[in-house]
């Protein structure tokens, strides 16, 4: 419960409450790439007041986590969420879940190359709806790309609404979209994941 990795979990799950909080009533759409075993949402959505407006799609390729995630969804009752065993990097894998009110993009910048972040940011205006969010995270080791990160985010039309300290190495941003959807460019590959491993070798 003390490891960054804790620490991080929780600074995501307080920024997920707030834009939940202060989004527009009625359905929203929320999607989750590599969403891992979904603990970042689904342990808001668990007790949060509107759970049952919220429909969800997390997209994960370990089915070790799926299952984990989908017995999650089961055992609370959280029957608008959606769990995809398949590629999140697949923009189709998506569809007619987008332009979507909320994108969490969690422990995924660090772990691909740096012109596989550019094009998924690059590809976020055809996720977000307008007034929608993206919460994302990344590592703030040397090379720090968090303000890369953010200036391609304004680049797209995202506006910071908020950003974790310089001084915490595990790195949250909260981008909110004041431009126009686009169209999801069906067979779109957004990247490929490496792993931090690989990429530091």
């Amino acid at each position: 419960p003390d490891s960054r990795m804790a620490r991080r979990l929780r600074t995501v799950q307080d920024q997920i409450r707030s834009v939940l909080d202060s989004s527009r009533s009625g359905p929203l759409r929320v999607i989750s790439l590599c969403a891992g075993q979904g603990r970042d949402l689904l342990e808001v959505l668990s007790n949060h007041p509107r759970r049952e407006d919220i429909r969800a799609r997390l997209v994960e390729l370990d089915e070790n986590n799926t299952a984990v995630a989908a017995e999650f969804v089961r055992t609370n009752m959280l029957d608008q969420v959606e769990i995809v065993t398949g590629d999140a990097s697949l923009a189709d894998q998506y569809r007619d879940m987008v332009p979507a009110d909320l994108v969490l993009i969690c422990g995924l910048f660090g772990n691909i190359a740096d012109a596989d972040i550019t094009r998924t940011i690059d590809t976020c205006p055809q996720l977000c709806a307008t007034g929608g969010h993206v919460i994302w995270t990344r590592h703030r080791r040397a090379p720090d790309r968090v303000p890369s990160i953010c200036e391609q985010f304004e680049a797209q039309g995202f506006d910071q609404r908020w950003l974790s300290s310089d001084d915490t190495e595990l790195g949250v941003g909260v981008h909110r979209f004041s431009g126009q959807p686009q169209p999801l460019e069906s067979g779109r590959n957004l990247f490929r994941f490496v792993g931090y491993d690989r990429l530091l070798g």
